[in-house]
């Protein structure tokens, strides 16, 4: 029912900026949160950053003071504005929901955008 989808990838130098978007149709009900997750090639799938419905963020140890995750919750939006890119930020970047109801939560994902930092 809620479908998302990411824009803003593309390469960047290394210590360049980048701003990630995604937008979620459909209507987001509940505790929930709306994050960023990435997987670089050879790696595991690993957060980046989440932003829930009560206001709180939680960051990965690498996005933290880089990175900075806000939402929009009028337009359904979830923003991740990126500085001091390095290479091994490299990486597919998805925009994930997670909507919980009761002790049950459901989970939608995005295409995913790839993001390129060269040296």
């Amino acid at each position: 029912q809620v479908q998302l989808v990411e824009s803003g990838g593309g390469l960047v130098q290394a210590g360049g900026s980048l701003s990630l978007s995604c937008a979620a149709s459909g209507s987001i009900f509940g505790v929930n949160h709306m994050g960023w997750y990435r997987r670089a090639p050879g790696k595991q799938r690993e957060l980046v950053a989440r932003i829930h419905s009560g206001g709180s963020t939680d960051y990965s140890d690498s996005a933290k003071g880089r990175f900075t995750i806000s939402r929009d919750n009028a337009k359904n939006t979830v923003y991740l504005q990126m500085s001091s890119l390095k290479p091994e930020d490299t990486a597919v970047y998805y925009c994930a929901v997670f909507e919980y109801s009761g002790l049950l939560y459901k989970d939608y994902w995005g295409q995913g955008t790839q993001v390129t930092v060269s040296s």
